[in-house]
């Protein structure tokens, strides 16, 4: 690393991937391993806090020793890169770390994860779903303790005309072959993933339809597999909401629902194959006047957060990989990441709708909210800065970075990307034309409805 790239990390402040230490202590190793954990980091010493190069004694010797206390009290036991540099007349030192390809490491039997530019111990659960993922596997491809007689041919057989109609995969003329064929079954043993679709099990959907919040008119207990328990919710739940009927002149009527029924699928599905099945809790559907609410037993995985599901700034992330691959061979939903983005360009569709998403430890809630005005509220305006009312002003259908860099003229990459495109992003003034991937090089972006209605006001 460069002086002037060292300048400009210590200006910025720290954050998820970048940590600052007055000297080398526990906690530099602790922050290692929530790193290790993580995507990896840097962590300098020398520096204090608030952003001030403070400078640090050093030599070689000392890294020999900070190098063996790192490995001494890791498990598994951890290399980082470790370098010193000269920043203003002073000596500061960087120790890189890399994501470690196992996970969970461990500090002196304490496991550490990165939340925004701090460290927090990892609970029990976490601990499993970090390995599950770094060994590629999850928890819904273990052998049940159950044999393949408890599964419900029937369904089986239907399941696999849909597939055929779907398209999506060839398989084995031999339905329980093509059962092991997508791990479905191993040695000779249903997996989980296939009690939960085709066995009867402890997992229920309830649905309620409320008056208020301690008034319920209605209410169901599906308990019957996921094959067809996603088809059983999607018929209560169009029984909970209004349907009207548009004439536009022709002999035909259109139906409009009260909120998207695509929308609604995709939420229910992504609570299902989404729910951490290890938490006996059901998945819970709350119906109201106003608004409708899926809240599924499990938490945002791998560091995401509600906003990035928000902005379509995330990768695909499965907690039952058997589940997903399930319900895609079968055309019910995408692999790639799409699901909150479709939801979100649907739901733009109508002015008084608004999706909303929150995570706590154990839960993800989703909702679909009515609004009786738009989603532009006086309070967006005075947050626009100068620099993204000039974006507003030169984005014109759907446009590159560069080519927006060179129309506002600002020749630092990273500036513009920071303070305009960010900054547009997390205002949801614009989108991405690619949200899936980020960081495409055929990435685009394009004013989302409000930003449309802020080149109106301003015109």
């Amino acid at each position: 690393m460069t002086e002037l790239e060292i300048k400009n990390i210590v200006e910025s402040g720290e954050t998820e991937t970048i940590e600052f230490k007055e000297k080398f202590s526990k906690e530099v190793i602790e922050t290692i391993v929530a790193f290790s954990n993580r995507s990896g980091g840097k962590i300098f010493l020398g520096i204090t806090n608030n952003n001030s190069v403070l400078g640090i004694n050093v030599n070689e010797e000392n890294i020999k020793e900070w190098t063996n206390s790192i490995k001494q009290a890791t498990q598994p036991q951890i290399f980082p890169e470790i370098g010193l540099h000269k920043i203003d007349s002073k000596i500061i030192a960087s120790i890189i770390v890399q994501e470690y390809p196992i996970k969970p490491v461990s500090y002196k039997g304490r496991f550490f994860k990165r939340v925004g530019a701090s460290n927090h111990q990892i609970t029990a659960k976490e601990i499993t779903d970090l390995h599950l993922r770094s060994i590629n596997s999850s928890f819904d491809s273990f052998i049940a303790d159950s044999s393949l007689d408890s599964l419900d041919i029937d369904l089986i057989n239907n399941y696999f005309s849909q597939l055929n109609n779907a398209g999506r995969v060839k398989l084995e003329n031999d339905n329980f072959k093509s059962l092991a064929q997508i791990g479905l079954i191993k040695e000779n043993k249903p997996t989980f993933a296939s009690l939960l679709l085709f066995g009867y099990h402890k997992t229920n959907i309830h649905i309620g339809r409320f008056k208020s919040n301690d008034i319920i008119i209605d209410d169901i207990l599906i308990k019957s597999p996921l094959v067809v328990a996603v088809d059983e919710a999607m018929t209560f739940i169009k029984k909970s909401i209004s349907l009207k009927y548009d004439f536009d002149g022709n002999l035909r009527r259109k139906e409009t629902w009260q909120y998207p029924l695509s929308v609604i699928r995709e939420l229910l599905l992504n609570s299902v194959i989404h729910k951490d099945y290890r938490n006996p809790t059901d998945i819970i559907i709350k119906v109201f006047d106003d608004k409708i609410a899926f809240i599924n037993p499990g938490n945002l995985m791998a560091g995401l957060k509600a906003e990035d599901l928000l902005r379509g700034e995330y990768l695909a992330v499965h907690r039952n990989k058997l589940l997903a691959e399930a319900f895609y061979l079968r055309g019910d939903i995408e692999k790639f990441g799409t699901g909150y983005y479709r939801i979100r360009n649907e739901i733009n569709k109508h002015d008084h709708l608004k999706l909303s998403v929150e995570s706590t430890v154990d839960f993800t809630k989703s909702s679909i909210v009515m609004q009786v005005t738009p989603q532009v509220t006086p309070q967006v305006t005075p947050q626009v800065t100068p620099q993204v009312r000039l974006l507003i002003k030169s984005l014109d259908g759907e446009m590159g970075r560069e080519e927006l860099q060179i129309l506002v003229e600002i020749k630092d990459r990273e500036y513009f990307r920071k303070v305009y495109i960010k900054r547009a992003l997390e205002l949801g003034i614009i989108e991405m034309t690619i949200p899936e991937k980020p960081n495409s090089k055929n990435q685009k972006y394009k004013l989302t409805k409000l930003g449309l209605k802020l080149r109106r006001d301003k015109s």
